[in-house]
């Protein structure tokens, strides 16, 4: 009796976390769907009042960059922004490739590129410890951030400068990142579909219900002010970019979400790439969790403080409703159990099953990537590629809670982007 009472509440547990995530994701889509509008007018408004451009330094730490450094320095010095008011800082983080020679190179064609060389007895710690030193020498006093792999499009710098200056609450503005390399194969694919479902369900709708959104590791700006009051940024942390949102949020500034700020990034390419970023990811968020939780919802208002938490605490909340359903729905197949709870949860399934497609759907219209193809796939990846993140945070968890292994930054790996550039541009 015990014994399926206990399988009866573990899998109304499943169902209810479930439902709870999907219903609440609901909401966050209809705010997000709504946003993409009301970014519109309000770029119209801002380009209107036309504000004074700040100065600004752009950030990029390389580490091994010479694959796709070059190109990216040439769409950074290509952007739309006044000449005499932006600088690119390289931060040469102990590289052993020629990224530091492209860099120089470059530097000779554009005065405005400035290369910093790391001092070796303090050069791989990772991007945080980089960031802290290229911060020291920037000249100016708003700071923006760019991966080395990224491609950012024209107008992206000069959209986020303009929100950062017409809204003293804000403390940072983030603008879009899309899958250069969606193309390449099915793990791209889906991970576009993830990124651009995460943009417009997620961060878009957190602004647009809570005027709250998270840092992205790239394509953001920030005050210098801000940021030296705070400390810069953490070094202990892998997802240095969640945990300086919260401690954004606690001196009492918002980060705003600019969807039209669009840079192209490159995304892994192979398995092995992308279970590595993804368990750093969930080891982030456990740092972040175990620094933050004792004080996260004194940030007021509440609900960012509660908001911020369900952001970080979604891995395990997820990966315990989808485990422990697969789990049921396999034992329940061999005949090895039976759950006699009375309700219609086979067209539950199917509802909740449709939700999700049909929300992914509507968020790839806002980006003209509803096709035929992408719609197979988002059903194809709720039996696939949401799974995959089961062993991720199986392993972080393991490397944190069981084993207790260091923090070391693990760089993502770079693959060649020429043909990923020709095909988007067609």
């Amino acid at each position: 009796m015990f014994s399926n009472l206990a399988l009866n509440y573990l899998f109304v547990f499943s169902v209810v976390i479930i439902w709870f995530m999907l219903g609440y994701q609901f909401i966050l889509f209809l705010n997000g769907y709504r946003y993409g509008f009301r970014s519109l007018r309000t770029k119209r408004d801002i380009e209107q009042a036309d504000p004074e451009l700040p100065d600004i330094s752009l950030m990029i730490p390389a580490h091994n960059e010479g694959m796709v450094i070059a190109g990216t320095l040439e769409a950074l010095t290509n952007m739309n922004y006044p000449r005499d008011k932006i600088e690119f800082l390289v931060i040469n983080d102990g590289s052993t490739d020629d990224t530091a020679a492209q860099v120089a190179r470059a530097a000779q064609q554009d005065p405005r590129i400035r290369l910093f060389d790391v001092p070796s007895e303090v050069a791989a710690r990772g991007k945080s410890a980089a960031l802290n030193l290229g911060l020291k020498i920037c000249k100016y006093d708003v700071i923006g951030i760019f991966d080395a792999d990224n491609r950012p499009e024209p107008d992206s710098v000069i959209h986020l400068a303009r929100q950062l200056v017409s809204n003293q609450r804000l403390g940072a503005v983030i603008g879009q990142f899309r899958c250069i390399n969606k193309s390449k194969n099915l793990l791209t694919r889906f991970i576009n579909l993830e990124g651009l479902a995460f943009q417009w369900i997620i961060q878009a709708g957190r602004w647009n219900l809570f005027r709250m959104a998270t840092l992205p590791g790239t394509n953001y700006l920030v005050h210098r002010s801000l940021l030296e009051k705070l400390g810069g940024w953490d070094e202990e942390a892998l997802t240095e970019d969640t945990e300086l949102s919260i401690r954004i949020y606690e001196a009492g500034y918002l980060i705003k979400v600019v969807p039209y700020a669009v840079s192209w990034e490159q995304e892994p390419e192979t398995l092995r790439v992308w279970f590595r970023q993804r368990v750093r990811w969930a080891r982030g968020n456990n740092y972040v969790l175990e620094k933050h939780l004792a004080h996260i919802f004194r940030i007021k208002p509440r609900v960012i403080g509660m908001e911020l938490f369900y952001a970080m605490a979604v891995y395990y909340l997820f990966f315990a409703a989808i485990l422990l359903s697969d789990l049921l729905f396999v034992l329940a197949v061999f005949g090895l159990i039976t759950i006699p709870v009375p309700g219609p949860y086979s067209e539950v399934w199917f509802f909740a099953f449709g939700l999700f497609v049909l929300e992914l759907i509507i968020a790839l219209s806002r980006e003209r990537e509803d096709s035929l193809s992408n719609i197979v796939l988002i059903v194809l990846s709720y039996f696939t590629y949401c799974q995959l993140w089961i062993p991720v945070v199986l392993k972080g968890a393991y490397d944190d809670f069981i084993v207790h292994r260091a923090h070391k930054w693990d760089k993502t790996q770079r693959f060649s982007m020429d043909a990923d550039i020709a095909e988007r541009c067609k």
